[in-house]
């Protein structure tokens, strides 16, 4: 496991986008996977092939050319949401919480492009950040046991979108009609890490016509 410190969040994910392609060329085959996180990388071997030490050398060597701070940039997705309340359960009491009608809200969560720092919790679940502070808003005192494929949410100055059905804390506000996991197409995600990420308000007809559930 790699760890980087003394950095803010997105210092911290540009260094590990950056050692996320160096420590691919740097141990070829003998790589299985990596996962990269906020402020990490999991390195996974073929221990078959290799061993700790070997393996800890050449990350290490691969490591010590990489800049201070890289800068290197991922794609900028863009999602389309339908932001109603028969969408989003919480939205107007996020708005009341905030102080902000409805539309503010709107418009603060589409008014900047969010990083994708993590991908966990579930497979295609995007960790994205960070929301205007005016719309942060801490996760739910009792999780929702069923949370829809597609419901757009906050939770603290993170924002995310649920890939599947799944019990969730986080405040919904829409719906996205885009799948944020699909294994039978390649790649199985429309995001990966270091990679940015723009919603777009859409109507109603137009979520539905973009395959959108609201059921």
């Amino acid at each position: 496991m790699l760890y980087v410190q003394e950095a803010t969040l997105e210092e911290a994910s540009l260094r590990v986008q950056a050692a996320v392609v160096a420590i691919e060329q740097a141990l070829g085959p003998d790589l299985v996977d990596l996962v990269p996180s906020y402020a990490s990388v999991l390195i996974l071997y073929n221990p078959l092939q290799s061993n700790q030490i070997t393996i800890a050398r050449r990350v290490r060597g691969a490591l010590k050319a990489l800049p201070t701070l890289p800068e290197t940039a991922g794609r900028t997705i863009v999602l389309p949401v339908y932001y109603a309340l028969e969408a989003g359960e919480d939205l107007e009491a996020l708005a009341e919480r905030a102080g902000l009608s409805v539309d503010a809200v709107i418009a603060l969560h589409c008014a900047c492009d969010y990083r994708v720092y993590a991908i966990g919790f579930a497979p295609g679940f995007a960790y994205l950040g960070e929301v205007d502070e005016r719309i942060a808003a801490p996760r739910l005192a009792t999780p929702r046991p069923h949370v829809p494929r597609g419901a757009v949410a906050i939770a603290d100055r993170q924002t995310a979108v649920y890939p599947s059905v799944s019990p969730g804390g986080w405040n919904l506000i829409g719906r996205c009609p885009v799948r944020m996991f699909n294994p039978d197409t390649q790649p199985g995600m429309p995001v990966a890490v270091g990679d940015s990420v723009r919603f777009e308000p859409i109507s109603r007809e137009r979520f539905l016509a973009l395959g959108g559930d609201l059921a």
